[in-house]
């Protein structure tokens, strides 16, 4: 599975501007839920905030990675959302991000969800692709961006 496969235009927001961590992780949990594909929305953010009480999925380099296993999705679904001015999240580097990527993975599809967190990290792990994922003008920009970068690097 790509990660062009769980994403679509409505679940990708660029130059947002939000003021906290929780308010972006709001904002990302409520593009999914009106994508559809969610069960329960609540239950959803209540996973990914009891996530990060427990460690923050900020993973450095202006990058936020919030995900969950759950039962309220039937299928991978994702949200990705750039922000004009980085919001603090206690990222590992002590650094505020401005590029986050929600993943929901099913309970019983373990191996999907590992394999889609491992091709999200391998692209963010590049700094020229994050600066050209900040740099895109719209949803449909950021999910060309993607594809390509995803057929160029990881589908070799």
């Amino acid at each position: 599975m790509r990660i062009t496969d769980v994403l679509n235009a409505s679940s990708v927001a660029v130059h947002q501007i939000l003021t906290t961590k929780n308010d972006a992780l709001h904002f990302m949990v409520d593009m999914i839920s009106q994508r559809g594909g969610v069960a329960d929305a609540e239950k959803v953010e209540a996973l990914i905030l009891e996530r990060e009480n427990i460690m923050s999925t900020g993973v450095g380099k202006g990058f936020a990675f919030p995900h969950a296993k759950t039962d309220a999705v039937a299928q991978p679904i994702g949200a990705l959302i750039t922000l004009d001015e980085p919001v603090e999240y206690q990222a590992l580097d002590n650094k505020p991000v401005n590029i986050i990527f929600m993943l929901l993975g099913q309970e019983s599809a373990v191996g999907t969800h590992l394999r889609l967190l491992s091709r999200v990290s391998r692209l963010m792990s590049s700094d020229e692709f994050r600066e050209r994922l900040l740099g895109a003008s719209s949803a449909a920009e950021a999910l060309e961006i993607i594809g390509e970068e995803e057929s160029q690097k990881l589908d070799l």
